[in-house]
C-alpha cells in the first residue's frame, strides 16, 4: 500500500512538473539607424555665397 501512495505522490510530481507547453522565446530584431549624409550638402551654401559675392562685384 505504501509502495502505491509513494508511486502516486511521484506519478503527480512529474506530471505538475512538466505540465505547460514549449513556447520559443521572442527575439526582438535589433534597430539599425542609418545616417544620411548627402555629398552636395557642403558644397551647396559656399556655391550660394560665390553667387551673391559674384553678383555684388558685377553691380
Amino acid at each position: 500500500m505504501k509502495k502505491l501512495v509513494l508511486a502516486a505522490a511521484l506519478a503527480a510530481a512529474a506530471t505538475t512538473a512538466s505540465a505547460g507547453a514549449y513556447s520559443e522565446p521572442v527575439i526582438e530584431a535589433p534597430v539599425v539607424v542609418e545616417e544620411t549624409t548627402s555629398s552636395s550638402a557642403g558644397i551647396i551654401l559656399p556655391l550660394i555665397l560665390l553667387a551673391v559675392v559674384a553678383a555684388a562685384v558685377a553691380d
